[in-house]
């Protein structure tokens, strides 16, 4: 059986748990202490991931780290449809999301380790960058809604929506609210929608 080494607080893990359960793939999870106990510093966990990030996710003896690496497999080894990684003139939209999203949405992630956990950091400057990532987004969304339509990329949801809610949905434990971004809000509400959806700590099952 599948298996992903988790932080329950962590919005990485949490990008792959929503997906998992999207597709109904049964999984086990292996709880890992990031805060405070720091096990994903661990000798032990840095054998499955030298960087000692998390997740890290193990299937049929393959390990993977980075969330967006994990979701390509899942939807590539478990999506028979073909709905959450297209293989068309939408595969390269996709991948560029998945980057954004791993990348300058992460801003938030450290704004919000810094806001809730006490890390070292400057807030400001990891706030100031969350808000210009959002406001690509809101941006982007903003577009396809006058097109039409609903989704980061194409007529149906993908991992790129997978990958870009959790850190969005949790930016307020970072100090960002959504009161400026009116196209983040509106697709919200639709992943919120999804069949198989499941919250987090910090992320209502509603919006």
């Amino acid at each position: 059986m599948p298996k992903l080494y988790d932080y329950v607080l962590s919005g990485s893990c949490y990008k792959v748990r929503l997906l998992l359960n999207m597709l109904g793939i049964a999984y086990e999870t292996q709880a890992v202490d990031f805060f405070p106990g720091r096990e994903h510093k661990r000798p032990e966990f840095l054998a499955l991931n030298p960087l000692g990030q998390l997740p890290v996710f193990e299937d049929a003896g393959l390990v993977l780290r980075d969330a967006q690496a994990i979701l390509c497999h899942l939807a590539s080894s478990y999506d028979a449809s073909g709905q959450w990684l297209p293989r068309d003139v939408r595969f390269g939209s996709v991948m560029m999301w998945l980057s954004f999203a791993g990348g300058e949405l992460m801003a938030i992630s450290g704004a919000r380790m810094i806001a809730m956990l006490n890390y070292p950091g400057d807030l400001a400057t990891l706030q100031a960058k969350a808000r210009t990532a959002l406001r690509l987004l809101d941006d982007h969304l903003a577009d396809r809604a006058q097109a039409g339509g609903l989704w980061i990329v194409g007529a149906t949801p993908t991992i790129a929506d997978i990958a870009s809610f959790p850190y969005v949905a949790l930016s307020h434990d970072a100090g960002i609210g959504h009161e400026d971004y009116p196209a983040i809000n509106l697709w919200q509400r639709q992943v919120r929608k999804l069949p198989g959806f499941v919250g987090m700590p910090g992320v209502p099952g509603y919006f």
